[in-house]
């Protein structure tokens, strides 16, 4: 019985691979990408259901849960969205190729009023046979579309199909709801990348409605850094609870980190110090540090005031 066995689980498994990597891609409407698109959605929303009207292509579902839509626009004017890796240039969307777009987020909120939200999160790259991923240096193109509730039903408020491309692989982080004024909500990412078998620098994006659209306006380097065996920090942001702002509230961002000498001796990547630290790490064998800066909003996004505190403990 053995042979037919296996016989039979290797024809599934080929079947169940074929069926995998029949993608097919569909032609689209170029007004899948307007703004002021009317959508309206029966409680309760489901996230997927949404995004296949929002961009209704070829639905894929792969076993590892890998679930997108395939779609291609040959009408769709071309239109160029910041890719924050700054290696490849920016990214010229929609994709000549096709797209692969792919739910990131389904996040529930309310305001003061008890008013009741939802922000779907999309991740586009461009479209693979395979169902896969690629570019180190390819940001995942967010998309952001919000929805109100009214009675029983979720009407879309906005739509922006592309922001901007965030994330290594084409793969964007995924974004965190953040109030940062009264009744005033953004999206926090964190951004990671870095060469083959070094470190992965993280840089914080904030991302909010500012001049009519959702963009960046918050970019804080030295955020986060791992992958390395003799530094690494991470970091944390408070917003300042200031009733003299109603809107665009300061941000508060902390990073904490250790550094060993000795342990920087036997690695084969080296690591861009922040300057708050960098002539401590030339003279010190080991410390824990961490230093606080802070950001306001100035014009069209956030800047740095005043000067870091930098802390040093356990200093060797």
């Amino acid at each position: 019985m053995r042979p037919i066995i296996l016989s039979f689980v290797l024809l599934t498994s080929f079947f169940c691979f074929a069926q995998e990597a029949d993608i097919k891609l569909k032609n689209v409407s170029d007004t899948i990408l307007n703004p002021k698109r009317i959508l309206k959605i029966a409680d309760p929303l489901d996230g997927v259901k949404t995004m296949q009207k929002l961009f209704p292509g070829s639905l894929n579902r792969f076993s590892d849960k890998n679930t997108f839509i395939s779609w291609k626009c040959q009408s769709c004017k071309l239109s160029s969205f910041l890719d924050v890796n700054g290696v490849e240039g920016d990214q010229l969307f929609p994709y000549t190729d096709g797209v692969a777009t792919r739910l990131l987020a389904n996040i529930d909120y309310s305001d003061s009023k008890g008013n009741q939200f939802k922000i779907l999160a999309f991740n586009h790259s461009v479209h693979d046979e395979d169902g896969l991923q690629t570019g180190r240096f390819s940001g995942g193109l967010l998309g952001l579309a919000k929805f109100a509730k009214n009675g029983n039903v979720w009407e879309m408020r906005s739509f922006q199909p592309a922001v901007a491309a965030f994330g290594a692989f084409a793969q964007s982080p995924t974004p965190k709801l953040v109030e940062i004024g009264e009744d005033q909500f953004a999206f926090t990412l964190i951004h990671a990348n870095g060469g083959a078998g070094g470190a992965y620098e993280g840089y914080l994006y904030l991302v909010a409605g500012f001049d009519g659209k959702y963009q960046p306006i918050l970019e804080a380097n030295n955020y986060q850094l791992t992958n390395s065996s003799f530094i690494s920090w991470s970091g944390s942001y408070t917003v300042v609870n200031d009733s003299a702002k109603k809107h665009f509230r300061d941000i508060i961002i902390k990073t904490k980190g250790s550094y060993n000498k000795a342990a920087r001796a036997k690695d084969d990547f080296d690591v861009e110090f922040p300057e708050e630290i960098a002539e401590m790490g030339k003279t010190k064998k080991s410390f824990n540090f961490e230093i606080e800066r802070r950001f306001s909003f100035k014009g069209k996004s956030y800047k740095m005031i005043d000067k870091p505190v930098v802390k040093f403990s356990n200093v060797k």
